[in-house]
């Protein structure tokens, strides 16, 4: 009879250990960031728009653009609409400077005092003609950036703020990498030739989509001219856009233009209809004589963009915010998600858009709360566009030894461990 007394008191108190160490366990896996579980998800609820109930067919051929690589792009979504070689590394001569003028925009006060080095007095054509020494205003030398583009305004701006170019090259490329850049690397602030100095069509368009989003940007570029002096009024001068496209074209809303003997003619473009804003780049599109290129290429991919396209905007279906849940203390799971309650997006003739809810087959606890459970995704003809995390909106203990063992000893104990 003293053994199995022994025995049971021996086992008692590793249970208890155990029932110690188990809470002590979950409570150091609190602390552990949300993790995902969807390795084997199951489709629900999903729901399929065809372009066709919205959008009319067009028969419209790219095949004329001159361009080595272009790239069309929704303002609002990020999605590419058309491109050719879109991804290939080029050299993009002063487009580069849509860079330089919205890190300026984000890192400096538009009446501070910008210095004049020997360095930027130096740079080659084409320039506003600084002299070593002389100061400006950053307001006044972001419109000789982006109407003129000259070399030397850029290099000034790029010592002021960057301490150096090649620190103001540093922050260029941590910009480009924040806005998901893989294939893109600056040298320069003002584009000149480099071997190092490339991006892509696609990439341009991504530069470009950010840097609209600020409304001194929109300003700037649409300028049609600009009168300024140096800080100590000794000298005046005068600046004007010889962006064509923003003439030309119903609804532009311009962007920038480049070249150089690498580069040849470059151009990255925004137009807006309907609501719509379109942005475009083209990159290598022609040499001298060839100068008109990069507008009749940027119109043709507005008008294919503008005709073939049609924001259409879909409700998202109401999902159920509880679903059941295995191994558990109790039998249902709260979810929540951002997916937003509609949504607008282009869509062409030929386009599907589908929104789709993901979560595991048969989902076991334990669960924490912010783990996440699976993915609602939008997608068009197969390729995701967005995903929305679903997230436990609460912590599901699993139906484990520990939790039996906590069942039979409040039985015992009258509630007495908690």
């Amino acid at each position: 009879m003293q053994k199995i007394i022994s025995y049971f008191l021996l086992f008692f108190s590793l249970l208890l250990l155990f029932l110690v160490t188990t809470r002590s366990l979950n409570s150091s896996l609190r602390t552990y960031p949300p993790f995902s579980n969807t390795k084997q998800t199951k489709a629900i609820a999903t729901k399929k728009i065809s372009g066709s109930s919205y959008v009319k067919k067009q028969d419209i051929k790219l095949s004329s653009l001159n361009a080595k690589a272009c790239c069309l792009m929704d303002a609002a979504t990020g999605r590419v609409l058309y491109g050719k070689q879109e991804d290939k590394k080029l050299p993009m001569a002063s487009t580069t400077k849509i860079m330089t003028c919205i890190l300026a925009l984000e890192n400096a006060e538009k009446n501070d005092r910008i210095p004049v080095s020997s360095y930027a007095a130096s740079m080659p054509d084409v320039q506003l003609n600084m002299q070593t020494g002389d100061t400006f205003y950053l307001k006044d030398l972001l419109y000789s950036l982006m109407l003129e583009s000259h070399n030397d305004t850029a290099v000034a701006i790029a010592e002021a703020i960057g301490g150096s170019v090649k620190g103001f090259a540093a922050m260029m490329n941590q910009k480009a990498s924040e806005l998901g850049c893989t294939r893109t690397h600056f040298v320069t602030p003002n584009g000149l030739d480099d071997k190092q100095h490339y991006t892509t069509a696609k990439e341009l368009c991504m530069i470009a989509r950010y840097a609209m989003q600020n409304k001194q940007f929109l300003q700037i570029i649409q300028a049609k001219s600009h009168l300024f002096s140096n800080c100590n009024n000794t000298r005046q001068y005068q600046v004007h856009n010889h962006d064509v496209f923003l003439s030309s074209y119903a609804g532009a809303l311009g962007i920038k233009t480049g070249f150089t003997n690498r580069a040849g003619y470059c151009f990255a473009g925004a137009a807006k209809k309907d609501g719509h804003i379109l942005i475009s780049s083209v990159l290598a599109c022609g040499w001298p004589p060839h100068k008109t290129y990069k507008w009749n290429d940027t119109k043709v991919l507005m008008d294919y963009g503008f005709s073939h396209f049609q924001n259409v905007t879909v409700s998202i279906p109401s999902y159920d915010s509880v679903i059941p849940i295995q191994n558990a203390v109790k039998n249902t799971l709260s979810l929540t998600s951002s997916i937003p309650s509609q949504i607008t997006y282009p869509l062409s003739y030929d386009d599907t858009l589908t929104i789709q809810r993901q979560i595991p087959k048969n989902p076991s606890a334990p669960i924490r709360q912010g783990d996440i459970i699976g993915y609602d995704t939008i997608s068009v003809n197969r390729t995701i566009l967005e995903k929305y995390p679903i997230i436990a909106k609460e912590t599901i203990r699993s139906r484990s030894f520990s939790y039996f063992a906590k069942l039979l000893l409040q039985c015992f104990f009258f509630n007495s461990l908690t």
